[in-house]
């Protein structure tokens, strides 16, 4: 293997968990000209579906209500990603969809909880719950994704968030803010890791073990540079500098827990095609999901609640797996009675400043802790971010998408 390859120990975040390994599709990097942010369509294409990924978490928050099934959940946002890049670029022929399946992970689970219809038992929302809700999207290969967590209430609790759960959310939060502050040309990816466990230490919760942050590029969701969130001796990722025109994830994960999430036995359902592998499957039931993944989801992660057949995806799968041709997702839980938090933007390092395309907004008076902000953590979120020219953004958009 590359040295390249081998720079990395540790698992990877589409969310968190993945085993890590050298991007399939970045393998032969020589190969073709990258398209980037000098290009003003690549742009174009980072915006329209960004704009997917923000109204599709702003649909699910109002969409989520205590009593309903984590199930219809995950189908309603990736319903409403499928509908909205059906409605753009309609004059030229191009992939764009689903580039991240819609997760729906609450309390105690970590990420990558997108269960399917036949699963038993079935897991529904509570007022009170923790819920952390990740996506992605794509138009022409180019990405954007987003995460984001809130507490499920009923309809007349105006009531503030206080103790683990205010201490959490407001700790992910933070940090989220802080570190995209911190991704800009001439800084470093290491000091991104330290502002996270600095946010971490002040509010009394860990980060979690196995997270990376990648650069993305067209039809790359896990690209080779990484900011990592917790290095330990196991874990440990190279120093790089923040480079113009670069889209990065800033990926945030805290928990009330000791950050070292582990697998349970709850169902695996998201996959991503290992495309640097090929191998003649046995069962029929193989074949068809093999056809459908190369037919319907590319480069990118996938869930098998999206192959119409659900009961010969769930059959042919373990085959694929066994042969390496897909890469796993599972679904990581810290320990009962703990509560995980977790927000993800979607950062454009354009000439005019680093530019938060996608990621929610907190409504920090929700939530009261009596948890103190360091000086530290203080003086990076009083840098300013940058603000994008909604006019012009938009005039593109609206250009672009007819």
């Amino acid at each position: 293997r590359s040295s390249r390859e081998k720079r990395v120990v540790g698992r990877s975040t589409g969310g968190c968990g993945q085993a890590r390994r050298m991007s399939d599709v970045e393998m032969d990097e020589g190969a073709g000209a990258e398209m980037d942010l000098t290009n003003q369509d690549v742009i174009n294409k980072y915006k329209a579906a960004g704009e997917i990924v923000n109204k599709t978490l702003a649909g699910l928050m109002v969409y989520a209500k205590p009593g309903m099934k984590v199930v219809d959940c995950c189908a309603f946002g990736d319903s409403l990603i499928t509908q909205q890049c059906a409605m753009i670029y309609k004059s030229k022929k191009m992939e764009k969809g689903i580039a991240f399946p819609t997760c729906v992970s609450v309390n105690d689970c970590v990420c990558h909880y997108s269960p399917l219809p036949s699963d038993s038992p079935t897991v529904s929302l509570k007022a009170g719950d923790v819920v952390k809700v990740d996506l992605g999207c794509h138009v022409d290969g180019f990405i954007a994704v987003a995460a984001h967590t809130f507490v499920l209430r009923e309809e007349n609790d105006t009531a503030p968030i206080t103790g683990p759960k205010a201490d959490v959310i407001k700790a992910a939060y933070l940090a989220a803010e802080a570190g995209l502050r911190l991704v800009k040309p001439g800084n470093t990816n290491a000091q991104v890791t330290e502002i996270l466990k600095k946010a971490a230490s002040d509010f009394g919760v860990n980060t979690v073990q196995g997270v990376l942050m990648h650069e993305l590029k067209q039809f790359v969701i896990d690209g080779n540079n990484v900011i990592i969130e917790r290095e330990d001796i196991e874990q440990k990722v190279d120093t790089f500098e923040f480079e113009q025109s670069k889209v990065y994830t800033v990926d945030v994960f805290m928990s009330t827990g000791e950050g070292k999430p582990i697998v349970r036995d709850a169902r695996t359902t998201v996959f991503k095609r290992a495309v640097d592998q090929e191998y003649k499957l046995k069962m029929k039931a193989s074949r068809y999901v093999i056809g459908e993944v190369n037919k319907k989801f590319s480069t990118f992660p996938f869930t098998i609640r999206a192959i119409e057949d659900e009961r010969q995806a769930r059959m042919g799968v373990t085959e694929c797996i066994k042969h390496n041709l897909f890469h796993t997702y599972p679904v990581l839980w810290e320990k009962p009675n703990d509560l995980v938090a977790h927000f993800k933007f979607t950062l454009l390092m354009l000439v005019s400043g680093t530019n938060k395309l996608t990621g929610g907004i907190v409504n920090l008076d929700e939530y009261q802790s009596d948890k103190t902000v360091s000086e530290e953590l203080q003086n990076v979120l009083a840098i300013e971010p940058m603000k994008p020219k909604k006019k012009k953004a938009a005039a593109n958009a609206k250009m672009e998408t007819e």
